[in-house]
């Protein structure tokens, strides 16, 4: 059982599509996926610099169109067939979509422009941030995110939370960590994943109305729980609410676990869900395909189990 996994924010890095764009039909595909979005993706995926990409704005779609562009890369020929499921992590969510036929390229690019631009939005209202608190008490960790009000925003598994909420609050938790836990602040521009988002909630709404979505074609999982959804307007409900609710990595690696998956293939840009992969799910195949020679292993561990 293979299961494709797209990343979240934070997994892009500077010149990153470089590898890919050496392919003319992939360029000339991320120039369409650009056109689609209306930003010249090409350029933040080769030149632009760490701040440019880092700003939710253009991260998000940067990821998408990366993801998109890795999967039809992935699945080239007949190669879907050996595909079993699919899943994402916050706005990888938005390329699993696209991957089990719920939304067209075009309509997954059009989705994830809106989604960035609102949650920036959103971001810029008040001062937040979020941090990963690695390992200690879970119990005891919520306990005292409720004390300084601040909220789970991703439960990633392997004894990693992401925490999120005023920055005042996050630097307390920074300065008086749990016995056994490390916090580490992350370079993000809001609270996302919280209530703190919830402007952002009300616009997608509106943006998913005018969505063409299909019932999956490939089984799906979802982070609001790790489920699996049948439906496809179903999902993009999730995707709307999934903006100001916690993104449960955990329960969805659990939910893998339990159908007996075989292999992990994370697309571009790749690495994070792996390296969590390797603790929530251990002695299970993974690779991430980060650059075009990665394409080789994937293919090899596709067939493995097929």
């Amino acid at each position: 059982m293979i299961v494709v996994v797209a990343p979240g924010q934070g997994s892009q890095t500077p010149g990153f599509l470089e590898p890919w764009l050496e392919d003319p039909a992939l360029r000339e595909q991320l120039g369409s996926i650009s056109d689609a979005a209306g930003i010249d993706l090409i350029a933040h995926g080769t030149t632009s610099d760490a701040d440019t990409i880092r700003d939710t704005a253009v991260a998000q779609p940067l990821i998408v169109a990366a993801g998109l562009l890795t999967l039809n890369a992935l699945t080239a020929g007949d190669r879907r067939k050996h595909i079993s499921a699919v899943a994402g992590h916050s706005v990888g969510e938005i390329t699993a979509a696209a991957a089990a036929g719920i939304l067209s390229e075009d309509d997954a690019m059009r989705f994830v422009v809106q989604r960035g631009s609102a949650m920036a939005a959103a971001a810029a209202l008040e001062s937040t941030g979020m941090s990963a608190v690695i390992g200690g008490d879970e119990t005891a960790l919520l306990e005292r995110l409720a004390e300084l009000g601040l909220q789970p925003a991703n439960f990633n598994g392997g004894g990693q939370i992401v925490v999120a909420g005023a920055l005042d609050a996050l630097a307390k938790l920074a300065e008086e960590p749990l016995k056994g836990t490390r916090v580490v602040p992350l370079q993000v521009a809001g609270a996302f994943h919280t209530r703190y988002m919830q402007s952002a909630v009300s616009h997608l709404e509106t943006v998913a109305a005018g969505l063409t979505v299909n019932d999956p074609s490939l089984p799906i999982y979802t982070n609001r729980d790790g489920s699996l959804i049948e439906s496809g307007s179903h999902f993009v409900d999730l995707l709307v609410g999934q903006v100001s609710s916690p993104v449960r990595w955990d329960r969805t690696m659990n939910s893998l676990a339990d159908a007996g998956v075989t292999g992990i293939i994370e697309l571009a840009p790749a690495g994070a869900l792996v390296g969590l992969a390797k603790r929530g799910l251990r002695g299970i195949p993974a690779v991430a395909v980060k650059t075009p020679d990665d394409l080789s292993a994937a293919f090899d561990l596709m067939e493995a189990t097929a």
